[in-house]
């Protein structure tokens, strides 16, 4: 069937839109008419082959892992949900590797072959301009389009009483934050916990270090804007690391230093001033996006008095189950992460994509209007 895709036809190049030609699902997949897609770096790093995708199969491609809409057509084996559901796409993963088998589907051993391959993990394609091959199932969505194949294992069955166009984030980067927090650091109320980077995965840690009673909840960036924002959010101190020290400013504010951290930016730099804030027994968490390769030096000596540093994916959350549940907090008024948003019509994405880059908004929003 037919599709409108933003296509990318070069490294580095604009999203086109253009109208392409998608599979019928198999067995095992879902065929999802997209309402709403959010924009991640992680597509922008896909574009840029900063992610292990397969030379042979990185363009022409269409990027998109933050998708949410309503089920149009399953597979014969998909009892998970039915046509008219609606649903919010996240993550694929094997289901047999023991990090899945032990419910840690996030560090899936498979987890580049089954979201960055540009394919199936059996190599099939799912879409096509006329005779010419268009690499997709990136984080088995390939959601920036009209119509996304999904697997049953990454489609999460929603609520209908909450805008199908605000859920396509918590599929990455909101589930990230806010699980970095709520599953993985677990803070007592009344801890400290300074966040780096008040992007959307940092302001999604602020959202959920407000739900866990944090009383200390400092925000860092270099963006002015975002830090007023990140006080609206209910950040009790904000620092601009472009015109103080981070780390002393962390200090002074807690008396020592933050129980917890987080590096949401994907900066060696970062990450050491993350590591660097924190108490004794404190922990950091690594969030922040790097390209392979990429290197830090830490103070050894810290980190033997008791400082763990974690690397966190998806928010050590299992999607069925998290995703849910943050929509409860939303709809109780205690999560709402709709205010990151801003909305765009998915024919002005390399707009929306500009000023996500230029930091003029937390989370840009494609309408499909399909």
């Amino acid at each position: 069937m037919k599709t409108k895709a933003a296509v990318v036809y070069e490294r580095s190049g604009k999203f086109t839109i253009d109208e392409i030609e998608i599979s019928e699902p198999n067995d095992d997949e879902v065929l999802v008419r997209v309402a709403a897609t959010g924009i991640c770096h992680t597509d922008l790093a896909g574009r840029e082959q900063y992610l292990p995708i397969p030379p042979a199969r990185a363009f022409p491609a269409v990027f998109g892992h933050e998708g949410a809409g309503v089920v149009e057509k399953v597979g014969r084996r998909v009892t998970k949900v039915k046509p008219g559901d609606h649903v919010a796409l996240s993550w694929d993963y094997c289901g047999a590797c023991p990090s899945c088998k032990s419910g840690n589907e996030a560090y899936c051993d498979n987890l580049f072959l089954y979201n960055f391959n540009g394919a199936r993990p059996d190599g099939s394609t799912t879409l096509r301009k006329g005779d010419q091959i268009i690499h997709g199932s990136f984080f088995c969505q390939s959601s920036l389009a009209n119509f996304a194949l999904a697997s049953e294992r990454n489609i999460v069955k929603v609520r209908k009483d909450i805008p199908l166009e605000i859920l396509g984030p918590l599929g990455c980067g909101i589930r990230t934050g806010a699980g970095a927090v709520m599953n993985t650091l677990k803070p007592l109320p009344g801890s400290s916990i300074a966040i780096f980077g008040a992007g959307p995965v940092g302001m999604s840690a602020l959202l959920a270090a407000v739900v866990c009673g944090c009383t200390k909840i400092i925000a860092i960036d270099v963006i002015a804007e975002r830090l007023e924002k990140a006080k609206e959010f209910g950040a009790t101190h904000t620092i601009n690391a472009g015109k103080a020290d981070p780390v002393q400013a962390v200090m002074e504010i807690t008396g020592g230093g933050a129980q917890y951290s987080l590096e949401c930016v994907g900066n060696p730099k970062v990450l050491r001033q993350a590591v660097d804030v924190l108490p004794r027994l404190g922990v950091c968490g690594l969030l922040g996006v790097v390209p392979p390769g990429t290197e830090v030096g830490l103070n050894m000596d810290l980190i033997m008095n008791g400082r763990t540093v974690r690397g966190i994916l998806a928010g050590d959350s299992v999607s069925d189950l998290f995703i849910p549940r943050l929509l409860d907090l939303y709809s109780q008024g205690r999560f709402p992460f709709d205010k990151l948003i801003t909305f765009y019509p998915f024919d002005e994405i390399n707009h929306a994509v500009e000023d996500m880059e230029k930091g003029r908004v937390i989370k840009p929003v494609l309408r499909m209007n399909s």
